[in-house]
């Protein structure tokens, strides 16, 4: 993992979130690794419920859930970079970017008829 290739850490179970890990490293520079199979170092980085949901690791830092899909995004498109700025000075945005990250989540099987992928996907692997 290097600053220039963020890891994409997912649950490697679900169809969703595969097709979700898919797309966002076709659209940037990133690695992709599901939970089963995280390095003792990856895992370590983690939160202890590290399988509630999805994280984004860097060289130096560990995003999750929401704020992973958010920095990801911008990693991806650099002009979102200046919204997602201002909406992280909104206040409750970050509350409220928490809480849509939740109910996508506890929606995964009806996202997952529309979205879905064959897990895993894993870095550089694309089908």
């Amino acid at each position: 993992m290097t600053a220039d290739h963020p890891v994409v850490v997912y649950d490697d179970d679900c169809g969703f979130c595969t097709w979700c890990a898919e797309w966002i490293v076709r659209r940037g520079a990133f690695d992709a690794v599901g939970f089963a199979n995280l390095t003792p170092q990856q895992q370590s980085r983690l939160p202890a419920d590290f399988t509630d949901c999805a994280h984004l690791l860097t060289d130096t830092d560990v995003y999750s859930c929401g704020e992973a899909v958010e920095e990801a995004l911008i990693r991806a498109y650099p002009g979102l970079q200046r919204p997602f700025w201002v909406l992280d000075h909104v206040p409750g945005y970050v509350g409220l970017r928490e809480r849509l990250y939740d109910w996508v989540g506890d929606h995964r099987p009806w996202f997952g008829r529309i979205w879905s992928a064959e897990p895993p996907v894993e870095s550089g692997h694309q089908r």
